[in-house]
C-alpha cells in the first residue's frame, strides 16, 4: 500500500503520540491558494479554528493571508502570529463583551454579526469607546452543503447567522445605530464540502440577495463566502492540495461582482489538513475471537474526528512492509468510541511500530484534550526535525 514519506528513523527517538507537520507542503498549498485567489483579486482569511499552532499560524501570516477568528483567544493568537488587525474578521454566534472589546481595541477589519441581539451589544460597546465598528451580516442562505449534519451551518435550523426572513428587520434596526457600519454580507454553509454544486447554489443565492439589497438602495463593499472546501481524506498522497483552481473558478463564473466590491473567503481545513499527521506507536496487538485489534498510544484525545463525526482518516504503518492484515485500530481511552477505524488494512503490526494517522493538520491538535489526565502532545516540523 502506498504510504506517505516520513523521517521514520528520526521519529524513533521521539515520545509518541505527536503531531508532525510537513512545512514544505504547507508552503506549497499557500502558494496555490494565493495564485488561484489572485487570479480574481479575491481576499483569503485563514480560519484559525482549523489549526492554531503558533508555527503554523506564523507561516500562514508570512504568506499574506488574513485571519478568520471565532473567539477572542483566536484574535489574540492571530495578532501574536503576525496577522495584521486590518485583515482579521471575527465571527461567532456567542461573542462575549471582552472578545468584542478586544476586536474594537485592535481595530479589526470586520465583525461578522450573527443576530439582532449581538448588533445591539456591539453598537453599545463601540459607542462606549467612541468607535464605529465595521460589520458584515452573517446570513443563513438556506443552501444545503451536502455534508455531515454536525458541520452544516447555513440552514435556518442551525444556531448560526441571520435567517433571510429576518434580514429586513435587522436592516431597519441598523438605520438607528451610529456606532456600527454595514460593509458587507457573510455566509458559511458548512465544512468538508466536496460537491461544487453547493458553492454554485450559494453564489446564486448571494446574487439574489445583493439584487434585493440594491433595490433598497443598499450597495455593499464586501461579500464573504466563508470557507468549507473539503479535502480528500482517502488519498492524501495523490491529492495533497485541494482543487482551489476549480473552487475559485466556480465562484467567479457565476458571481455578479458590483463595481469596487471586494470578495472574501475563509478556508481552514483545505489549507492545513494534508500537511499534518498524528504519529503514534503500537502498544499491543490484541487477538480477539472475531477480529484483531491494533491498540495505539494515541486516542481521541489527540484526534477526535473519528469518534465525533465517524470521520475517516487514512492510517499507515510506517514501520512495516510486511503483508497487509485487517485490524480495528483503537486508542487507550476508557470509552468505546475511541476507535480510529474498523477493518483497516495495515501492514502487519507489531508492538512499537509507528503508525501515521494522515490528514490530521486540521481539527487534530487544535481539538486535543487532557481527558483521562493525558498530557497534550508535542508538535514537530519537517524543516527543523
Amino acid at each position: 500500500m502506498l504510504k506517505g514519506t516520513f523521517p521514520t528513523d528520526k521519529f524513533k527517538a521521539l515520545t509518541t503520540p505527536f503531531y508532525y507537520y510537513n512545512i514544505e507542503l504547507l508552503k506549497e498549498t499557500l502558494n496555490t491558494v494565493k495564485t488561484e485567489a489572485g487570479k480574481y483579486g479575491y481576499h483569503v482569511h485563514y480560519a484559525v479554528k482549523a489549526n492554531a499552532n503558533p508555527r503554523i499560524l506564523s507561516t500562514i501570516a508570512e504568506y499574506g493571508l488574513g485571519a478568520d477568528c471565532v473567539s477572542g483567544g483566536e484574535i489574540q493568537a492571530a495578532l501574536d502570529a503576525g496577522f495584521p488587525a486590518g485583515k482579521i474578521v471575527y465571527a461567532g454566534v456567542g461573542k462575549a463583551d471582552w472578545e468584542i472589546n478586544l476586536g474594537l481595541d485592535n481595530n479589526i477589519f470586520c465583525f461578522n454579526v450573527e443576530s439582532a441581539a449581538e448588533l445591539e451589544v456591539l453598537n453599545s460597546l463601540a459607542a462606549a469607546k467612541d468607535k464605529v465598528a465595521s460589520i458584515a451580516l452573517r446570513i443563513n442562505p438556506e443552501v444545503d452543503a451536502h455534508t455531515h449534519a454536525k458541520i452544516t451551518t447555513g440552514m435556518k435550523e442551525n444556531k448560526f447567522g441571520i435567517n433571510l426572513s429576518q434580514l429586513n428587520s435587522v436592516l431597519d434596526t441598523l438605520k438607528g445605530m451610529k456606532n456600527v457600519k454595514l460593509i458587507g454580507i457573510h455566509s458559511h454553509i458548512g465544512s468538508q464540502i466536496t460537491d461544487m454544486s453547493s458553492f454554485r447554489n450559494l453564489v446564486i443565492r448571494f446574487n439574489e440577495i445583493l439584487d434585493e439589497l440594491e433595490a433598497q438602495g443598499i450597495t455593499l463593499e464586501n461579500i464573504n463566502f466563508g470557507g468549507g472546501l473539503g479535502i480528500d481524506y482517502y488519498h492524501p498522497n495523490h491529492l495533497s492540495i485541494p482543487a482551489f483552481d476549480n473552487y475559485f473558478a466556480a465562484i467567479n463564473k457565476l458571481l455578479k461582482v458590483r463595481p469596487r466590491q471586494q470578495v472574501h473567503f475563509e478556508p481552514g481545513r483545505s489549507v492545513v489538513a494534508q500537511c499534518g499527521s498524528l504519529i503514534s506507536r503500537v502498544l499491543y496487538v490484541k487477538e480477539g475471537e472475531t477480529k484483531k485489534f491494533c491498540i495505539l498510544d494515541a486516542g481521541f484525545t489527540e484526534l477526535i474526528r473519528p469518534a465525533m463525526y465517524d470521520a475517516y482518516h487514512r492510517i499507515e504503518n510506517i514501520s512495516s512492509d510486511e503483508a497487509v492484515e485487517l485490524y480495528d485500530v483503537v486508542g487507550p481511552i476508557c470509552e468505546s468510541s475511541d476507535v480510529f477505524g474498523k477493518e483497516v488494512e495495515l501492514n502487519k503490526a507489531h508492538r512499537g511500530d509507528l503508525i501515521a494517522l494522515r490528514s490530521a493538520g486540521a481539527y487534530g491538535e487544535v481539538m486535543a484534550s487532557q481527558y483521562n489526565c493525558r498530557k497534550l502532545p508535542k508538535a514537530y516540523y519537517s524543516d527543523t526535525l
